[in-house]
């Protein structure tokens, strides 16, 4: 991966954090937390690494991507715009009772998504049914699957992972945004799911590392999933919940709260 490449995710990446403030902020609610912290990932997602048509959202043969943690919608919305599935406009109403940008995504309403999602622990039982389906099909789209760490509390998840493993399904590629907290604490008080790796691969997962904000790393860890056959991957991407924006960082108290006019100030004036 060159400079320019570098350069751009990183442009793209601030352009989605500002949409991510702005959309919050209008909405007086929200979670930017965990938005925040998946955004470098989605960055990397939608400008490299997903098969998709903007002018096509439902492409028979598009990559699909589950956002398992709902709640970080806005991170999913902003890159989608910035992607140009609907108008960047569209995002001040994110969250208006008359809005199709609700807190979370409905695949029914919002161009570019490929599952409704809320209900934390059921986005791999629904990413494994897709690439089963592109198995037996016999496409061959890729489906790509984000849980959150505190999500994977959930039991659902292993069995879900346990099934992925046990088809072979080797288009299937999960990232899981550890940034190690969730909405009631830190992840390992609440109930410790580390070590997460060593988990999956118990599972039968090819595992990688990563920094969750480092694009060439994110890059690779995408190659390298590609590259795996006969079995499912996980990426597990260390991240920073709020990254972007230094009184957001690793504070759990923004997992779901909006920025009053000053923070909202703030975090603009250091995005711009």
């Amino acid at each position: 991966m060159n400079s320019y490449e570098t350069e751009n995710f990183e442009k793209i990446s601030k352009e989605i954090r500002k949409s991510i403030i702005e959309m919050v902020y209008n909405a007086k609610s929200g979670h930017p937390g965990g938005a925040l912290s998946i955004t470098d990932i989605l960055t990397v997602l939608y400008f490299y690494e997903l098969n998709v048509n903007v002018n096509n959202p439902k492409y028979e043969n598009r990559d699909r991507l589950v956002l398992s943690k709902g709640h970080s919608s806005p991170a999913l919305y902003a890159v989608l715009a910035e992607k140009g599935f609907f108008p960047k406009n569209d995002l001040k109403t994110f969250r208006k009772i008359d809005s199709y940008l609700q807190g979370h995504p409905d695949m029914n309403k919002v161009p570019g998504v490929d599952m409704s999602s809320g209900s934390l622990g059921q986005g791999l039982s629904v990413s494994n049914g897709m690439a089963l389906g592109a198995k037996l099909d016999r496409k061959d789209y890729r489906v790509y699957c984000i849980l959150g760490d505190g999500e994977i509390e959930e039991g659902q998840v292993w069995e879900a992972a346990m099934t992925a493993s046990h088809y072979n399904l080797d288009n299937l590629c999960v990232i899981v945004d550890n940034n190690g907290l969730q909405i009631d604490g830190k992840t390992k008080d609440v109930m410790n799911s580390e070590p997460i790796d060593k988990k999956f691969e118990a599972f039968g997962f090819n595992v990688i590392n990563i920094d969750g904000h480092n694009f060439e790393e994110i890059v690779n860890a995408f190659e390298k999933a590609k590259q795996t056959k006969e079995r499912p991957t996980a990426i597990i991407a260390k991240t920073v919940k709020g990254k972007g924006i230094s009184f957001m960082e690793n504070e759990v108290s923004w997992h779901g709260k909006a920025p009053n006019d000053e923070q909202y100030n703030l975090a603009m004036n250091e995005l711009n």
